[in-house]
């Protein structure tokens, strides 16, 4: 029996053991490594993506919020400026109004006044006319004088009379009425025939008259003192 034949049956008897290739563990370990090290990078390049995609849809909605504050502002100033313009358009309307309505009321009361006082310059021209009636009646009441106030002419100076009151002539009450400035023209002043005259009217120089309640002439008359 040779060499060879013993080295090989001593192989055969020998028990095989596992042969561990100690340099694979560590290549594997390290791709695991490597593995986990990309899932972390894009994991983490997935984050930074949020992040920055969040950041910015933040940076745009300030932005557009700052844009919308702005726009609100300018509509908040249109809008006091227009209503401050409605505001003085709602004044002068209440101004002008207020005036029309005064304006109609003044005219109202002038044309009322003018037609009270319709013919009114007539009526003024004829006084004179009453004033001699009035003389001549008083001188035919006078016993001593010898004038008549005859029947035509009474009806003539009722009638005028008449005429004139129904245009709203009203002839103002005197003798022995108290004198007053406000509708009496003092010509003189006499001694009071009695205590109680004094300061009363005592004769009547010229009637006075009024037109519808306006003093159209003013009386004039002796006062006693």
């Amino acid at each position: 029996m040779n060499v060879n034949e013993i080295n090989e049956k001593e192989v055969q008897e020998t028990p095989t053991e596992e042969v561990v290739d100690e340099t694979t563990q560590p290549v594997e370990s390290s791709k695991e490594e490597q593995k986990e090290e990309v899932e972390e990078t894009v994991v983490e390049e997935k984050e930074e993506k949020k992040k920055g995609f969040f950041n910015f849809g933040s940076s745009n909605s300030g932005k557009k919020s700052t844009k919308t504050d702005k726009h609100i502002h300018e509509l908040e100033e249109k809008m006091a400026t227009l209503t401050a313009e409605k505001e003085e358009l709602r004044d002068k309307y209440l101004r002008l109004l207020a005036e029309f309505d005064n304006y109609k009321k003044r005219t109202s009361k002038e044309r009322m006044e003018l037609f009270k006082t319709a013919g009114r310059e007539t009526i003024e021209a004829l006084l004179p006319v009453l004033d001699d009636f009035h003389r001549a009646k008083k001188l035919d009441e006078d016993d001593k004088s010898t004038e008549s106030f005859t029947e035509g002419v009474q009806l003539v100076y009722e009638k005028l009379q008449q005429t004139m009151a129904r245009l709203g002539l009203e002839a103002m009450k005197t003798n022995g009425e108290p004198f007053d400035p406000e509708i009496h023209e003092a010509i003189t002043e006499i001694p009071a025939p009695t205590e109680e005259m004094k300061g009363k009217i005592i004769d009547t120089i010229e009637g006075g008259y009024k037109l519808k309640d306006k003093i159209i002439r003013y009386a004039k008359v002796v006062v006693g003192k």
